[in-house]
């Protein structure tokens, strides 16, 4: 088996969650169901077409830098309503609250037949639609394919290098040991039972199966440890300079 290697960081992403009507919140790292969107995306592959290959993948992520859940408050309003007459409260719409994680980036991976990975890493590298993290609102910050790596799922999630911003690093005092989730094993015991394997993508057609979920903590990663040397120019916001 061979492993395809994915970088999941940008401003702002969400993934999945507990979405009721109007509010649309997000998980605290990536789902199975959103990341395979995305690479379906990329093989550009209609929401009509089957997914059974990507679905059959083993995926793991690992929170490299948590980032903060920030919350967007929306209006809408139908302006061709009001272009026709009616007043602005009859044209607005629900207003809705979603949230996103700021500043957030995970380690991905996907476990499988070689040839599926190389058409993965192939698409990503060179996408037919653009990519995307969790929303469509949400592009890339970094680059998102850093490759294969014929490791094992479970020992690529926690030996790979840490992939948290130098900043983020330097804001921590001791080594960290980095919080990953992972597709169990047949007959593995595990953590938690989520529904968000897809089955299929069809609009107004959309269904999930539910997958095991192990989750696991890396070895330590050492840190860059606060430095008042160099030129930062954010300690005066943070009270320090």
């Amino acid at each position: 088996m061979t492993v395809a290697v994915l970088q999941l960081a940008a401003p702002l992403q969400a993934w999945g969650g507990d979405s009721r009507f109007n509010h649309r919140k997000t998980l605290d790292h990536p789902t199975k169901s959103g990341v395979i969107g995305m690479i379906a995306a990329a093989l550009g592959r209609s929401r009509e077409e089957p997914i059974d290959d990507l679905a059959a993948l083993r995926f793991g992520t690992r929170v490299d830098q948590p980032g903060t859940v920030l919350t967007d408050f929306q209006t809408e309003i139908d302006w061709e309503m009001v272009r026709r007459g009616s007043s602005i409260n009859k044209a607005s719409r629900p207003l809705t609250h979603r949230e996103y994680l700021s500043d957030a980036v995970f380690l991905a991976a996907f476990e499988g037949p070689q040839n599926t990975i190389t058409e993965i890493t192939d698409a990503l590298r060179s996408p037919v639609y653009p990519p995307f993290l969790g929303r469509r609102s949400c592009p890339p910050g970094r680059k998102v394919c850093l490759g294969v790596d014929e490791r094992p799922l479970d020992q690529l999630l926690n030996e790979h290098p840490w992939l948290a911003s130098e900043t983020y690093r330097a804001s921590l005092d001791e080594p960290v040991r980095l919080h990953y989730y992972r597709d169990a094993l047949p007959g593995e015991m595990f953590d938690e039972l989520i529904r968000d394997t897809p089955k299929s993508f069809r609009d107004n057609a959309r269904t999930h199966d539910m997958r095991g979920v192990v989750h696991g903590f890396t070895q330590p990663f050492s840190v860059t440890g606060k430095t008042t040397s160099g030129h930062d120019p954010m300690l005066l916001l943070r009270g320090e300079a």
